[in-house]
């Protein structure tokens, strides 16, 4: 009995596979790209400082929540982040919404789920709700110790 070796992907066969897949996720990176944009036009400086309380764990969720939706660069998160503080709003929902901003991606599950798969998708974005929640809070707490 021969056995049939496999031979490995020429260059042009990886090149060929790679763009049929980009083709293929185009639809949906178009539509992440454009709901990002929607969102950033859409939900102003203002409109986030409104749903602030200086109640900690709800500012916190809030803080989280709103994070979570309005995607974006982590620079600009910083930014607003310095905004909402000179607004009055608490540390709790400005420290919850940065890091939330940065690890929850509502608006790119769709190309997430697609990519990485829906299980793992649903997993990283739990434990980024959590985490984000709870790091906020212990944040600010230990801030108020060490200050």
């Amino acid at each position: 009995m021969s056995e049939r070796r496999r031979r490995p992907a020429t260059y042009r066969q990886a090149l060929k596979r790679a763009a049929l897949s980009l083709v293929a996720m185009m639809p949906t990176v178009l539509g992440v790209v454009g709901l990002v944009g929607i969102f950033q036009v859409f939900i102003t400086k203002e409109m986030l400082a409104s749903l602030f309380t200086k109640e900690p764990i709800r500012d916190t969720v809030v803080g989280t929540l709103a994070g979570g939706i309005a995607v974006g660069n982590a620079l600009v998160s910083y930014i607003l982040g310095g905004k909402l503080l000179e607004q009055g709003v608490s540390l709790y929902a400005v420290t919850a919404f940065v890091l939330a901003w940065v690890t929850l991606g509502v608006v790119q599950l769709p190309l997430e789920a697609q990519m990485l798969g829906v299980r793992f998708t649903i997993a990283r974005n739990l434990l980024a709700l959590i985490f984000t929640m709870l790091t906020a809070i212990l944040t600010v707490q230990t801030l108020g110790v060490l200050g």
